[in-house]
């Protein structure tokens, strides 16, 4: 990493500061240069459109330039003093003409921007031996999640080096088996696969698309308060269970609970092929009754007792419209997106 790369590395131009602080701007480039050392060299600093910084010297006594500061190992007082005039000329356009960044990628920043105006929540750094990585947790229930990271890129692509950031978050198992067939989705790095996933965050997935994971994953955080509900998307497999011949009997069922459903939570059954759409809405009236298999090697097990609240026909609430809500898989038990939540309300009103 060059001396550039690593004073700028967390620092957002300000191109209206860049101006004032004598930045001429050439083309595609803002350029400003500085005798340094009683005027024994000269400083040139160039500033892209993309906000990246280059800096050379030259020597004013033979025109050449002067390169022998950037070696590593290259001591003495001399070519010290040329570093140290050089990086504090940097470091006095990084303060007046940059914003300090948290983070690296400029999605993370925007996603951390985002987290915080939509959750209200900071980033917490933890770690004094992993300075910049940072995790997010919802007040109430102070459970993560969201786990900003910077690893190198070999930890998720063997083949693959260099600094990067990302973001694991929580996610129904199912959906990150969907996800991790796409660009930028990686099995979790440095947490359970199996209900965690991680995403670069290098604009490879966009932060529409990113917010919508966050906001299922803040979802399994949520701690319920006394008098409120949670709504739930279940899946049911219609060749092993008939609901319809069911509910004939009685508006309320046993179901499998393998969620923290409370009384009076709203549960919406979606049913699979052939139908692949939301059939039922009902109302949690019991919770956590033990339930015994007869086969006495499989483990006993909790289940909820639901009333009907409403049917919904075949396609009205199918699967494709539900992914268009932030519904990219139901294999368990998992919270309804806002999306969902205030698209089904719309359809329950009329």
């Amino acid at each position: 990493m060059t001396i550039e790369e690593e004073l700028f590395k967390k620092a957002k131009v300000d191109f209206d500061k860049v101006s004032k602080y004598g930045f001429k701007k050439q083309k595609s480039l803002y350029k400003y240069s500085k005798n340094i050392m009683n005027d024994t060299f000269r400083v040139d600093v160039e500033i892209n459109d993309d906000g990246r910084v280059k800096g050379k010297v030259y020597d004013l006594a033979f025109g050449d330039e002067y390169t022998n500061f950037r070696i590593e190992d290259s001591e003495g007082s001399f070519v010290g003093q040329v570093r140290d005039e050089f990086k504090s000329l940097l470091e006095d356009i990084r303060e007046n003409c940059f914003t300090k960044k948290e983070f690296l990628y400029d999605q993370t920043n925007r996603i951390v921007k985002l987290i915080r105006e939509k959750y209200e929540d900071k980033p917490e750094f933890e770690w004094e031996k992993f300075p910049t990585d940072a995790i997010f947790r919802n007040k109430d229930s102070r459970k993560w999640y969201g786990l900003i990271m910077k690893i190198d890129k070999s930890k998720l692509v063997e083949t693959a080096t260099g600094e990067i950031e990302v973001i694991n978050m929580k996610l129904d198992p199912g959906e990150i088996e969907d996800l991790l067939k796409q660009d930028g989705f990686y099995p979790a790095y440095h947490m359970n696969k199996k209900s965690w996933i991680t995403i670069i965050l290098d604009d490879t997935v966009s932060d529409e698309k990113i917010m919508s994971l966050i906001e299922e994953s803040y979802s399994y955080t949520v701690k319920n308060k006394v008098g409120s509900k949670n709504e739930w998307l279940v899946p049911a497999n219609p060749g092993y269970f008939d609901i319809d011949k069911a509910l004939k009997k009685s508006n309320i069922m046993m179901w499998k609970q393998t969620t923290d459903i409370r009384v009076n939570d709203i549960v919406y059954i979606y049913v699979g092929k052939p139908y692949s759409s939301i059939m039922y809405k009902f109302k949690v009236i019991e919770v956590n009754i033990p339930y015994e298999y007869k086969d006495k090697n499989l483990k006993m097990q909790k289940v909820m007792k639901i009333d009907l609240l409403k049917r919904y026909e075949k396609g009205k609430l199918s699967f494709d419209k539900l992914k268009e809500c932030g519904v990219n898989a139901i294999r368990s038990q998992r919270y309804v997106p806002v999306a969902l939540s205030e698209y089904i309300n719309k359809i329950d009103k009329h």
